[in-house]
């Protein structure tokens, strides 16, 4: 089985101030620029059949400051459409809806987590009988959901797979079954 390897972008004003980021392409702050710089060496020592990114801003600046500027553009890898919640905090939505939650209610106007779970099904089926392994770059949610799916698990237990802007995950496998080898990891800040 080859390993697939998983990015999330750096930061982004919106991941700052907690809003839901789906389609809305907002760009990497100077943080975030700084946290794919770092995951460059990391990635440099590696090699990978397939680079793919979603075509959002933010993935795309990511995989080119990490240096794979030439990464392929998939668009199953974009972010969770949070349609009607995009550009709101979670805080934001309990005012209406308190007992909201992104795993089992989706968005209002968006897309359903068992829909994410479909995309997700379709980039591993895109990479399921590749020679050598795969780096995705891509957003938190919907990374999650496909971390999950990569496990085996229903794309609702992404819940479980929390991951911070700029960090970098990698599942493998053991005994001829997926396993996380590392998640949520970041590269050590250089001097």
């Amino acid at each position: 089985m080859n390993t697939i390897w998983l990015v999330r972008h750096g930061e982004t004003e919106w991941t700052v101030s907690k809003k839901h980021t789906g389609r809305s392409d907002i760009p990497l702050t100077p943080d975030g620029e700084a946290q794919a710089r770092r995951l460059a060496p990391v990635l440099a020592a590696h090699s990978f059949a397939l680079v793919l990114t979603s075509p959002l801003e933010r993935a795309r600046r990511t995989a080119d400051l990490a240096g794979f500027a030439d990464a392929e553009l998939d668009d199953q890898l974009v972010e969770l459409d949070y349609g009607d919640y995009d550009g709101r905090t979670t805080a934001e939505i309990h005012e209406q809806r308190p007992d909201w939650l992104l795993w089992s209610d989706g968005s209002p106007g968006g897309e359903s987590i068992d829909d994410a779970g479909r995309r997700a099904d379709g980039v591993l089926a895109r990479i399921a009988d590749l020679e050598g392994d795969v780096l995705l770059f891509g957003h938190g949610h919907f990374s999650r959901v496909l971390g999950a799916r990569l496990l085996g698990l229903p794309a609702s237990e992404g819940r479980l797979l929390m991951l911070g802007p700029g960090s970098l995950s990698v599942i493998g496998s053991e005994h001829g079954q997926r396993a996380i080898q590392t998640w949520n990891s970041f590269p050590a800040q250089t001097p």
